[in-house]
């Protein structure tokens, strides 16, 4: 597979240049060395550099990790550079070029493929490692590719570039890449590159073409993707920096396409729409078109149209993040002074404005049309990018603005457009749909084809009703004798029902009670403390949204007739943390009563997290319940600070990215269709392994819902319902009950499972597998009891989990041994059990947390010690952590207690590589420790150390422990020595207590 890569990328019209001769550090670096000084001819003056020269340049392309490397790689204007202070001081200081990111293919790049590249061990847990194949440019590692045989699963690749990265062995050269690729030849991805407590399978990228049609074969893929200039753009062109989040983000293909498709119309002078689905990143890719737009030379500006005053903030925060390394600045414009100051500049920025501006704009300079300000304004060669491309701008504004701005070019972005099945209503001869209004569609790339592509979440929806279908029946015979509701339909039913059964206080007490006491699972409780899922309640009033407010507060305070449960307790004691926002004016009279009723839930918000909010400074508050609702910064990791449901009306229904928020509750009539559509696409965001749909629980009218949610969907992607959404709740429990009758059938007890054959028993484990994903996907629904199993279901939770106690067992016998990586099990060894969660405090978590007050490399101030209110929260967890591992919380409350006192001291370093070297250094103690007092060889012990199988009576590497040990050395040193029949029976004894005691308790995470 290696060779058939290599030379698909370095025959035909490839770039590439085999080296095979480069194979370890050293060569990589002289290599480097080459190159760099041949590019730098005319700043070296014919002076090479010296080895003492060339050692700075090694310590700057050392990157403590892949985001500052991709920093420096953004360069100035474009070009990377190094800095050298030359040893001959009358030579001075100089800077040299190392990659040009415009130079595509030519100028000063070069581009090789290396393979079995020497990664040599770091210490006794470590191997000797051979890479498989990497794509240099300019002598830099720029795109690592791991390769297994067909036989493997992709993941297996995956799981091999995070053991890497556990062992440290993407540093020096190595720490420039900047793209990941798995394959197993049928199955290929792609993502970008990140450390090993950030990287997230989640976002392993499938390529498409242009038709959206998967490329997965590894030589079709290094055809399309891994070919010069492709290759090139990808690590330069198609990345973005978040300087939030402190991560890189490779683009989407769906991204690229549309990006080069608006390149392409922009050359021809035509305008057009892009139509990607809402959740798939539309504000990156309009952000890169922005950017991009700005580099042909005919356009002068470039204008991002943004919605409403509060999502400008939010995008052009998102702007302002990715732009923060770039070559392009961003302007927002303050006011209209400002932004006719902006478009009448020379500097070449994007300028993020509203309509509202640009309407004052023109309203500004009315009857100045022979001014000189006038005449320059519209000879602009503007192009304007619209979000949300019908919300932004009417057709009215739009066409109004065209005649000012008479040489625009318009490009619009939407989730949701207008066809002519749901054309806006005739007004004259105004367009009516999104192709009359922008042109046609330039790139399209639906919820079906997202939802196949992993690119977002499909939808779980439930239908619940607070008034049962008697209840309804009787009502109607009640209010309306001339019916007979037996000849009615269910949505003919649901119109009857007035507004005030919605609002009465039993329906609300209701809908409260599936929240807290239902949606468990939904929310992510089974992931632990702090790791929890957000949601939204969507409400039909201001007035309603309130009620709401205050009966949660009086469910929390026990004044009402339903509690939260313990099994909620249990996990959030706090739960539910609630927020409330809407939108206030000044003058209505009921908004006085509204901005009282506000003032109350600020007061209540500022006392939960410590702050000091006004109704003067609302938009702050907004803001920080939307990003403490996101949790995107890594001070929303710690529960004190986090945020479970904000209660709103329409806000933060369009256009607010929160992937950590998994639930939208709608307690209101259905909206149209592509609100609907907008409002479901705030839950099916990618995050986590666990969060697999997003879910939308419908409370009221569950008949009429149904049919207008089946409409949208229809609507808004080609007809691809079953794609679009999970199984229905009838279809999950036949599902499940398939599960279980199809391991009964291997195995009819748990104690039948130790008496399989080993063929047998990889049936079993598949069929317990299959058993798992189906029992945590029926959990995620309401109707799920669990006093239904061995009732309804043929098993119960005792059996379940016997079964998982002898499914553990049987993956230990059936995982091939470390030697042997010939060894193909054709069952998933490294799946991850989703039904059965331990409730021990999560080992990931506490280190995120202990992170988030390690300052990065860049932070040039210095950080003060954390708080005490978060600072004790860590105390906590790490206290209940060593209650079940006393030996891995003590080492780790030794690392909290150094970086709580001195956080400066570990400036730049990762929490988990610290803490692996205290686990190593103490395990290499314990095992030089036993090696010295049994007079046993430490490299013997080290191999069964790191082979240890509990389910094994004999050990690998045993026999040959055995015969390197030396009984008579064991005796001259020991007191009271054991007899030579009695000395290895206690060495293996000795072994296994280790193990037991001191070395598993230090692997367990």
């Amino acid at each position: 597979m290696e060779q058939s890569l290599i030379n698909q990328l370095v025959n035909g019209e490839s770039q590439w240049t085999y080296r095979q001769d480069l194979n370890t550090e050293e060569k990589l670096w002289s290599n480097f060395r080459d190159k760099l000084e041949r590019n730098n001819k005319d700043v070296l003056n014919d002076v090479h550099l010296t080895e003492q020269e060339f050692r700075q340049i090694q310590n700057q392309l050392n990157f403590a990790n892949f985001y500052d490397a991709s920093k420096w790689l953004a360069g100035e204007n474009g070009i990377a550079k190094v800095q050298v202070q030359r040893e001959d001081a009358a030579l001075g200081t100089i800077r040299l070029k190392v990659i040009n990111r415009a130079d595509i293919a030519g100028g000063m790049s070069s581009y090789e493929v290396i393979n079995q590249f020497q990664s040599s061990a770091k210490n006794s847990n470590d191997r000797d490692r051979r890479f498989d194949v990497t794509l240099l440019i300019n002598g830099l590692p720029m795109i690592h590719i791991e390769l297994k045989n067909r036989a493997h699963p992709y993941m297996d690749a995956f799981r091999q570039i995070k053991n890497y990265l556990v062992q440290g062995k993407f540093t020096g050269i190595f720490s420039a890449l900047q793209m990941f690729v798995i394959s197993n030849g049928s199955d290929t991805r792609y993502i970008a590159t990140a450390m090993d407590n950030k990287i997230n399978e989640q976002f392993l990228t499938t390529w498409v073409d242009q038709n959206n049609d998967p490329v997965t074969e590894y030589l079709t893929f290094a055809q399309e993707v891994l070919s010069i200039p492709q290759a090139h753009k990808m690590v330069t062109q198609y990345t973005v920096l978040d300087s939030k989040k402190k991560s890189l983000i490779l683009l989407r293909p769906y991204q690229i396409h549309a990006i080069e498709a608006i390149k392409e119309a922009s050359k021809a002078q035509q305008s057009g729409y892009i139509w990607h689905t809402t959740g798939s990143g539309k504000t990156l890719t309009s952000y890169k078109v922005a950017r991009n737009l700005l580099h042909i030379p005919s356009l002068d500006k470039t204008i991002f149209i943004v919605d409403r005053i509060d999502l400008n903030n939010q995008t052009t925060s998102s702007f302002s993040s990715y732009s923060e390394h770039d070559v392009i600045a961003i302007d927002k414009t303050d006011n209209v002074d400002d932004l006719i100051a902006k478009l009448l500049s020379n500097s070449r920025t994007v300028v993020v404005t509203t309509i509202q501006k640009l309407n004052h704009v023109m309203k500004r300079l009315e009857g100045q049309e022979e001014t000189k300000k006038y005449k320059a304004l519209i000879q602009l060669r503007i192009a304007f990018v619209v979000d949300e491309c019908h919300r932004a701008i009417s057709p009215q504004k739009k066409s109004e603005i065209e005649r000012f701005f008479y040489r625009s070019l318009w490009y619009g972005f939407t989730g949701t457009p207008i066809f002519a099945e749901n054309a806006r209503a005739a007004l004259g001869n105004l367009p009516r749909t999104t192709e009359q209004l922008y042109g046609k569609v330039l790139h399209e790339y639906t919820v079906k084809e997202a939802i196949h592509d992993n690119a977002v979440l499909g939808f779980q929806i439930e239908y619940q009703r607070t008034i049962t279908e008697e209840a309804l029946d009787e009502y109607i015979r009640e209010q309306y004798p001339e019916l007979n509701p037996y000849d009615m339909s269910d949505i003919e039913k649901e119109k009857r029902i007035p507004r005030s059964k919605y609002e009465d206080e039993r329906h609300m007490l209701k809908v409260i009670d599936s929240i807290v006491n239902k949606s468990r699972k939904k929310l992510g409780f089974p992931n632990g403390v702090g790791k929890t899922y957000t949601a939204i309640l969507t409400v039909s009033s201001i007035a309603q949204a309130q009620k709401y407010y205050d009966l949660f507060k009086r469910v929390k305070a026990e004044e009402t007739n339903i509690t939260i449960g313990e099994k909620t307790k249990k996990v959030l004691p706090d739960f539910p943390k609630i927020a409330i926002t809407y939108s206030i004016s000044e003058n209505e009279e009921a908004s006085i009563q509204n901005q009282q009723r506000m003032a109350e839930c600020i007061q209540d918000y500022n006392e939960m997290f410590g702050l000091n909010y006004t109704l003067e400074n609302m938009k702050t508050y907004n803001n920080n319940v939307n990003e403490r609702l996101a949790r995107k910064q890594d001070q929303y990791l710690a529960r004190s600070e986090q945020l479970d449901i904000v209660i709103v009306v329409d806000r933060l229904l369009t256009g607010f990215d929160a992937p950590c928020l998994s639930t939208l509750f709608i307690d209101r009539p259905p909206m149209a269709a592509h609100d609907l559509i907008q409002a479901f696409s705030r839950t099916n965001r990618l995050f986590d392994k666990a969060k697999q749909y997003g879910q939308i629980v419908i409370l009221q009218t569950p008949k009429t819902f149904e049919e207008e949610v089946r409409n949208a969907i229809v609507l808004f992607s080609n007809g691809g319902e079953n794609e679009i959404l999970a199984p229905t709740w009838e279809e999950a429990q036949q599902d499940f009950l398939e599960a279980i009758k199809s391991l009964k059938e291997i195995a009819v007890t748990p104690e039948a499972v130790t008496e399989l054959s080993i063929v047998q028993k990889k049936q079993f484990a598949k069929a317990y597998q299959v058993l798992d994903r189906t029992f945590a996907s029926i959990q995620v629904y309401s109707d799920f009891e669990f006093s239904n199993l061995g009732v309804l279901y043929p098993i119960t939770m005792e059996e379940i989990e016997e079964f998982h106690g002898n499914y553990v067992n049987v993956l230990e016998e059936l995982r091939p041994d470390a030697s042997d990586e010939t060894e193909v099990i054709d069952i998933d060894i490294e799946y991850e059990l989703e039904s059965i969660k331990t409730e021990e405090i999560n080992y990931e978590y506490i280190l995120m947390l202990i992170q988030s007050f390690v300052p990065t490399q860049n932070d040039h101030l210095l950080v003060e010690a954390p708080e005490p209110k978060r600072s004790a929260e860590i105390d906590t967890y790490i206290e209940d952590l060593s209650r079940n591992n006393v030996k891995l919380g003590t080492l780790m409350k030794n690392l909290w207690r150094s970086i709580e006192q001195s956080p400066n001291m570990y400036r730049g370093q990762q929490v988990t590589h610290l803490l692996e070297d205290m686990v190593q250094e103490n395990m290499d103690s314990i095992i030089q420790n036993f090696a010295d007092k049994w007079c046993v060889s430490q490299d013997r012990l080290t191999f069964m150390v790191f082979n240890f199988n509990p389910s094994k009576e004999r050990q690998n590497g045993e026999t040959e422990l055995k015969q390197t040990s030396n009984y008579e050395a064991y005796k001259q040193k020991t007191e009271n020595p054991l007899s030579r029949l009695s000395y290895w029976k206690e060495v293996r004894k000795a072994y296994l207590q280790m193990m037991i005691e001191d070395i598993l308790p230090l692997q367990k995470k």
